[in-house]
């Protein structure tokens, strides 16, 4: 079964005004399921498309200083 991830995501949030956006990433955040995780790719995906070279500096300077290390989990391979 394929699955077109990024189209789904599109189709969901193309009629949603800005709030309503905002308030689907808080929520998206506030719940921190994995299976939301997908969908708030596919949304970086289009602000970074859409993103000029020093919005982008910005975001991945942000990241770099704010990636919190201290729940980083080393994958476990499948036995």
């Amino acid at each position: 079964m394929n699955f077109d991830v990024r189209g789904a995501v599109i189709h969901n949030i193309q009629h949603m005004s800005e709030q309503e956006l905002t308030d689907m990433v808080n929520e998206t955040l506030e719940q921190q399921e994995e299976k939301f995780l997908p969908g708030l790719g596919v949304l970086f995906e289009i602000i970074w498309e859409n993103s000029d070279s020093s919005s982008r500096k910005e975001m991945i300077s942000t990241l770099h200083e704010n990636l919190p290390r201290e729940k980083a989990v080393p994958p476990v391979s499948p036995s």
